[in-house]
């Protein structure tokens, strides 16, 4: 893919939706895929029921391109769960497209999932030596055959023994013959939001999957709480206690769309007050602010409202290079960026420019920019970062280099800066990050930001990687 080649950006996890207690259920989970595809381009599927019988779909690509009337008219049923899918466990292959479904002697089962179970690797030799044989490669496919191994009476009692056993971040959607279930890790690293749709019930990644429906938001699911809905209604419960929490700073730095609102607070509001606590920390004399598209654009909003400096569209995000635009020769690699941004020489040319980004991985993406603007005429660009130095890995459903491949964890502020070619270079440190959700002590938080600290919220294991239960 052509963000693998010259993008340095970290992918996106996955996005999950279902619904319960709606007779277009197929098509409104369509709908709220369509509006979480930005966490995950490699794959779609949907599986609903009607009370009798189990229907499913999911292939490889985009939503548009794995649905269409036809298909939609065949997933019959009230209730529905829904995935788009980027790789962060097993290959990105149709075998892993979720949701995965199965048939056991309880009847039918379908699992979508968004996170990572760290823990899988070991869990999956347990299984196979146990006797189950598995279709995929991906950590999702664990749970399901814990559950078909657990005997207990009730699906709910099921899902708590299995769920029990595993350890990581994870939003999963559970859709039976009669039943939809939804739980989110323990510490919440990933999110996860309950609505309504009419009388129906609606859960999701995001909330902006409910605005594209038209649903209402009731509340953000807990961490440690399960959600069943079927025919008598909504209950909840909780299956772990709270011992702390730590949702995934990154979902408001990068990840989620601006419109959605993720633990009481609305991803934009949060990425401009980063941009504002920037300006303070890390002031500069100049003559326009630009973001880059389109996550850094809220934060660019802040640093200018507060820096006192206009704020103008200075890069040009080219929307039209899809998931499967040809791919470069190696020579011709370095030009790649240009593909997907283009400067605004208007706007830039003669100024000196502060160029907000949300974060810097490999440094590749990031002194190409910095190229291009020169190229249209910048007399000075300055690089400011809405969020601290990435410097280690994330376990937790993020597909994220190696450390080594991690500028940060090699190379001072500095010498990155010189890397990329910027006037001047600085990051949002981790205190004043915080400071935009109202805390002022990094002694009591609950955001994970291991990626920043390398303080990871979980016993982390030396063997995890993509790749962990591929032969």
């Amino acid at each position: 893919m052509l963000d693998d080649l010259i993008f340095d950006k970290w992918h996106e996890e996955c996005g999950v939706f279902g619904i319960y207690g709606h007779e277009n259920a197929a098509e409104l989970t369509y709908y709220a895929l369509y509006a979480l595809q930005h966490r995950g381009q490699e794959s779609a599927g949907i599986a609903t029921i009607d009370g009798e019988k189990m229907y499913h779909h999911k292939n490889m690509g985009l939503v548009a391109e794995v649905f269409s009337n036809d298909i939609l008219k065949t997933l019959k049923g009230h209730a529905a769960i829904g995935h788009v899918r980027y790789s962060t466990t097993g290959l990105s292959t149709v075998q892993n497209a979720q949701p995965l479904t199965f048939g056991f002697l309880r009847g039918s089962m379908a699992l979508a999932h968004n996170g990572n179970l760290i823990n899988a690797h070991q869990l999956h030799a347990f299984l196979e030596e146990h006797g189950s044989i598995f279709q995929s490669t991906s950590d999702t496919e664990v749970v399901a055959h814990l559950i078909a191994r657990s005997g207990y009476p009730t699906l709910e009692e099921n899902i708590r023994a299995s769920i029990s056993m595993v350890k990581g971040a994870y939003a999963f959607v559970v859709l039976t013959d009669e039943k939809l279930v939804a739980l989110r890790d323990p510490m919440g690293l990933r999110p996860m939001a309950l609505g309504r749709f009419g009388d129906a019930y609606v859960v999701a990644s995001e909330t902006c999957a409910f605005d594209a429906i038209g649903a209402e938001f009731v509340r953000d699911i807990e961490p440690g709480e399960m959600i069943v809905i079927d025919r008598e209604g909504l209950r909840s419960e909780r299956f772990a206690a709270q011992n702390r929490k730590a949702l995934c700073t990154f979902e408001y730095i990068y990840f989620a769309r601006p419109d959605s609102n993720i633990d009481g607070f609305n991803v934009h509001t949060v990425r401009k007050q980063f941009g504002r606590l920037l300006a303070r920390e890390h002031p500069v004399d100049a003559d326009v602010v630009i973001g880059v598209p389109d996550s850094s654009i809220s934060a660019a909003i802040g640093y200018a409202e507060e820096a006192g400096i206009p704020y103008e569209i200075g890069l040009i995000k080219n929307r039209y290079v899809g998931r499967t635009f040809i791919q470069p020769s190696q020579e011709l690699r370095a030009l790649g960026v240009k593909l997907k941004l283009s400067a605004v020489r208007g706007v830039v040319e003669g100024k000196r420019v502060v160029m907000i980004d949300d974060s810097i991985v490999r440094g590749t993406t990031s002194g190409r920019i910095v190229s291009m603007l020169r190229e249209a005429g910048a007399i000075e660009v300055h690089v400011r970062i809405s969020s601290p130095p990435v410097t280690h890995p994330c376990f937790y459903g993020i597909d994220t280099s190696a450390r080594e491949e991690l500028i940060a964890s090699k190379k001072s502020v500095e010498e990155i800066r010189e890397f990329i070619g910027a006037d001047s270079l600085a990051y949002l440190s981790e205190a004043n990050m915080m400071k935009a959700f109202g805390v002022e002590s990094l002694q009591a938080h609950s955001y994970c930001n291991a990626c920043f600290t390398g303080r990871y919220p979980t016993e982390i294991y030396e063997d995890l990687n993509k790749f962990a239960l591929e032969r």
